[in-house]
Formats: C-alpha cells, sequence, structure tokens
C-alpha cells in the first residue's frame, strides 16, 4: 500500500529512503497538479525549488518533471534556495504557488515537501486537506518513474513549459527597499553569520558587502549530512562554532539561519545565545518603538508574554493562535498585521510574505543596531526595562509512539491544580496544554514536524524555569 502523505504544520516530512522516497514525492506532485488545476491556478505555473539536503535538486527535477508532464509551466531553481526566497518569486512572478523540496530544520536523514500556495504563505489547514485528499488519490508511481519525469523534464525544456530560474535577485531586490542597508554598511560592524549548510548560505554577505561592516560566514558551504549539529535549527546546542567565534573575532553580533533560512538565532557580543523569545520582543520592540509603525501582533502561544505586555504599552493587539505559520499566516493577512512570530525562531513582517524569513529577521537586528548605537546586551537591557525580566526554555523529549494516548490523557488532566510547588491560576488548550501561574507560564504539545513532545516554560527567574520544566517532565513519566 503507498505510505500516507500527511502534513504538518509546515508540509510533509519523511525519512529518506523510508516514506520519503521519488515514487512517493512524485505522488505529491501528480496531487498537487489535481489541486492546481480544479482551484484553476495551474494556468499561472508553479515555482519549483529545494534546500541543500540530500537528493533536494533530484527530487525536485521529480516534481518538475510531473507538472510538465500535466501540461503545468514550471520556473525550476537553478540552485538551493531558502524557502522565504522562493515564496516570494511566488509574487513576483504572480505564480499559481511553489513547491519546495526541503525538511527546513529537521535531523539530515529527512526529507519534506512543503506547498506555498499563491499569496506565497504556508498553505492552510484546509488546503492542506484538499492536497493530502488529492494525493491519496493519485494513481501509485510505477518503478520507471525517475525515467518518466526526466523524460517529461526534457521535452518540458524544449518546448519551453521549464524555464530556469534565479530566484535570488528579485528577492534581494524586494528585501533592500524593506531594510535601510545602506545605515547598516556604514556601521562598521563585525558580524559572524552560521549558514549551517543550509539554503540561506551567502545571502547576508551578498547583501551587506561593499561597505564598513564585515561579515564572516561559518559552514556556507553545501554538506548534506550536517556535521557537528544534531539538525540544522539555530538553537543555542547546535552553535557551538558561532557562539565562540563571535567573542573570538569581537564581533558585535552573530546570526544563524535554519536548514532553508526561514528561522534565525541571535548570539550577542559575548557569545551568548539570545532565546527565540526575546528575539521575537526585540523585533517587535524596534518596530514599535524605533520605527514607530503601528498594527496587530500575532503570537503563537508558546511565544512571550512580554509581547502581551508590549500590546499595553503600544496600545496594539496582540492574537495568540496555534502553532505554525498555516494558523499565523492567514491571521496576519486577516489583521493587516505588523509581526507574526513564533517560538521557534521564524518570523513575518507586513510588507514581505506572510512567512517566516529567518534572513529579513536577522538584518532587522542589525538595522536595530544600526540605528541605536547599541550592541544586542544593551538592546536586550532597554527591553526587560519595559517589560521585566522574562527567562525561557524549551525541552525536546523523544517517545514510543505507542504511548502518544497515554501523554496525551496525562497533559490534559483536568486534575491538576499545582505544578513544581507553584499554583496553577489559569488553562487553555489553544495547541497542546498550557498553564499559566503568577509568575509565567508552561506549555506541553506535540511537535507538528517531528516525532517529539516539545515543553515550554517561560519565567521572571532561571530557576523557576527549570523548576517547572523538571516538575512538567517528572508528572509526565520522563
Amino acid at each position: 500500500m503507498p505510505a500516507e502523505i500527511k502534513f504538518g504544520t509546515d508540509g510533509w516530512r519523511a525519512l529518506i529512503a523510508g516514506d520519503y522516497t521519488y515514487a512517493n514525492v512524485a505522488r505529491c506532485a501528480q496531487g498537487l497538479c489535481d489541486y492546481l488545476k480544479r482551484r484553476g491556478t495551474a494556468g499561472r505555473g508553479l515555482i519549483v525549488g529545494y534546500d541543500t539536503r540530500f537528493l533536494s535538486p533530484e527530487f525536485a527535477a521529480t516534481v518538475a518533471g510531473v507538472c510538465a508532464g500535466q501540461g503545468i509551466r514550471v520556473l525550476l531553481s537553478t540552485e538551493a534556495a531558502p524557502t522565504p526566497v522562493l515564496s516570494y518569486n511566488v509574487l513576483r512572478h504572480q505564480a499559481g504557488g511553489a513547491a519546495i523540496i526541503t525538511a527546513s530544520h529537521n535531523p539530515a536523514a529527512w526529507n519534506g515537501f512543503k506547498f506555498k500556495p499563491e499569496y506565497a504563505g504556508s498553505a492552510t489547514q484546509e488546503i492542506t486537506d484538499e492536497l493530502e485528499a488529492d494525493i491519496a488519490q493519485a494513481e501509485p508511481s510505477a518503478p520507471d518513474v525517475i525515467l518518466s519525469a526526466a523524460k517529461n523534464l526534457s521535452a518540458g525544456r524544449s518546448s519551453g513549459l521549464v524555464v530556469d530560474l534565479d530566484p535570488s535577485e528579485p528577492y534581494l531586490n524586494h528585501v533592500a527597499c524593506l531594510v535601510d542597508l545602506e545605515a547598516i554598511r556604514a556601521a562598521g560592524f563585525r558580524v559572524v553569520v552560521d549558514a549551517m549548510y543550509g539554503a540561506g548560505a551567502g545571502y547576508l554577505p551578498r547583501l551587506l558587502e561593499g561597505g564598513a561592516t564585515a561579515v564572516e560566514e561559518l559552514r556556507g558551504h553545501r554538506n548534506p549530512a550536517f556535521p557537528g549539529m544534531a539538525q540544522p535549527e539555530p538553537i543555542a546546542p547546535n552553535l557551538a562554532g558561532l557562539l565562540a567565534r563571535v567573542p573570538a573575532v569581537g564581533a558585535l553580533a552573530g546570526i544563524a539561519l535554519d536548514g532553508d533560512a526561514d528561522r534565525v538565532g541571535i548570539i550577542d557580543e559575548g557569545g551568548r545565545f539570545v532565546t527565540t523569545l526575546d528575539t521575537f520582543s526585540l523585533l517587535a520592540l524596534y518596530l514599535l518603538e524605533e520605527k514607530g509603525w503601528r498594527g496587530s501582533l500575532i503570537k503563537g502561544v508558546t511565544a512571550s508574554q512580554a509581547l502581551n505586555k508590549m500590546g499595553g504599552i503600544y496600545g496594539v493587539d496582540v492574537h495568540e493562535v496555534q502553532v505554525g505559520f498555516k494558523h499565523m499566516g492567514p491571521r496576519m493577512e486577516e489583521l493587516n498585521a505588523l509581526m507574526a512570530g513564533e517560538e521557534s525562531g521564524g518570523f513575518a513582517f507586513r510588507g514581505h510574505v506572510p512567512e517566516r524569513d529567518g534572513i529579513l529577521s536577522g538584518l532587522y537586528v542589525l538595522e536595530y543596531m544600526a540605528k541605536t548605537g547599541k550592541s544586542v546586551s544593551q538592546l536586550l537591557e532597554s527591553l526587560f526595562r519595559q517589560v521585566g525580566p522574562h527567562f525561557y526554555h524549551r525541552r525536546d523529549i523523544e517517545f514510543d509512539a505507542a504511548d502518544r494516548e497515554r501523554i496525551r490523557q496525562k497533559v490534559n488532566s483536568p486534575a491538576l491544580e499545582t505544578l513544581g510547588g507553584f499554583a496553577i491560576v489559569g488553562s487553555d488548550s489553544i495547541d497542546g496544554r498550557r498553564l499559566r501561574f503568577d509568575d509565567g507560564w508552561l506549555g506541553v504539545r506535540f511537535s507538528g514536524t517531528e516525532p517529539l513532545l516539545r515543553i515550554y516554560a517561560e519565567a521572571g527567574s532561571p530557576e523557576r524555569v527549570t523548576r517547572l520544566l523538571d516538575a512538567a517532565a517528572e508528572y509526565l513519566g520522563f
């Protein structure tokens, strides 16, 4: 029987050579063709791109071949490209969407299939439900799927149905209109970028070259094994080299990008990792205070309560939604929100695509520094003076699939009144379960992209955060 293909918070992901095969990628492409034809957007063509993972270019060629065989025009990326870059090209070329071969931040053995519809953001739940049904009805691919796709791709090139695309230039030109690049170039910063062997390599150096600011890039070449890290996710355990390099060379900031560059990690001048929650808060503060912009903030339930406090200070609404831009993007568009973001380090901004962009996020941090003359640590001090201290940590726990229901029942138990010695003053189930305390919160949810249980905590001291995480792990039997 063909594998069941299900889309999580952002696309379908599976183990390469397990469920992630040429045949199943071809089924995804066939289902996508059927979806586009039914929606009436097939005539606008499709962007097809890929990241730096094992066989990603070959899987992308298979998608392009299947689509060409269905008479759908394809703009096929000539190189690995970040997801936000490919998403922007959907708008630039007024395409019917983008199919992107990427597993984002997942471990090296994984790959994935993302679909970005004509609005260039993450596909909504309604769209992925339709797409899953179309894929399920697609004919199982023949054993010669690779040869068939290759023939269709070759024929498509000859007929003009498949066209090569350099996705970088339209994106770079657009970003130059959003950010004062000259101010950053003239600031004379030293910046270290960690591309984590991913698709974002080269973008920040290209954008910032030609001025007094010097940019050094680490792990800027393709290596599908992603050595030296558990997965290409820009969190402290995966960034030892960057954390050491920033203070060693006297850099004022470090910027890390995940595998498809839709997430960002920030390092201060002392080589300290800035939590993703604080990065979100810093970016929101910059837009609200320094730029003087106004608009709603959209946050995932596991983002910082500092944002709620900022909403009160600056008179803007703060909307809490489920984790994942399939939920945040539509809300952002509906409200013309100023910014949307989630705990994972993915942030989106008005005037750009309704999608996470790690490159643009990093540039806004550097612009904040250039405009204020402050270091990252000084910007954090300014933030905490307004909203008070906020400390945060997340634990990812692997679990046996057979234990999922037991965990779910424990998480949703209505009898829980205290945790770690702290009284629970409220709770919600917007996404998983979130418990509220007088000083902080704790959240528990299953990952939508990996077989992991995630436990999150934020409080006014690191000791409280640790107590809450320890108590939650013990309560859940880990």
